[in-house]
């Protein structure tokens, strides 16, 4: 089943992309210098908020994907649950890089192989932990990767902000 719901993760990941790659056609009048400014502000923003610098809320549909979904057919339910899951849209999202990183596929308008690249490598991340939660084997597992998250979260959020800079620029 862990095969069916990363395909599913890997397919909503795509998809959003998908919608985020047609609608980025909007901001392709833009001069790139502007869109290139707006996606290192709004990834400073995303820093600043995972950094704890800077409480911002999300948008978001805060609540859990029900789990009705997984009764009726397990496999049906586990690729139904990783395309909702991978699109980010039906359920609760705490961190802000999916967010910095659609904005930044918006306004950077690129080819449709680098969107649906970037969708297929988000859903992929999201199959990670399930993956590696799985093949541990190891029921402490989530409460010592829940002490860590907040230094792995702001070191992240830095580290690809820098990045991004040496990027852009």
């Amino acid at each position: 089943m862990l095969a069916v719901f990363t395909a599913g993760l890997m397919l909503g990941g795509t998809v959003s992309a998908t919608v985020i790659w047609l609608l980025s056609g909007l901001s392709a009048p833009l001069p790139s210098s502007v869109r290139t400014s707006a996606i290192l502000g709004i990834a400073a923003l995303g820093a600043a908020r995972e950094l704890g610098l800077l409480s911002l809320p999300l948008p978001q549909n805060a609540r859990q994907i029900p789990q009705e979904i997984l009764q009726t057919n397990l496999r049906r339910g586990s690729l139904q649950f990783g395309f909702e899951l991978g699109t980010g849209v039906r359920t609760y999202v705490s961190s802000t890089a999916p967010y910095v990183l659609a904005l930044a596929l918006l306004l950077s308008h690129e080819p449709l192989a680098i969107a649906l690249l970037t969708g297929a490598a988000f859903g992929t991340g999201r199959a990670l932990s399930a993956a590696l939660t799985y093949l541990s084997q190891d029921d402490d597992r989530a409460a010592v990767i829940a002490t860590r998250i907040p230094h792995l979260k702001a070191a992240t959020a830095a580290i690809s902000l820098c990045a991004l800079a040496l990027l852009l620029l």
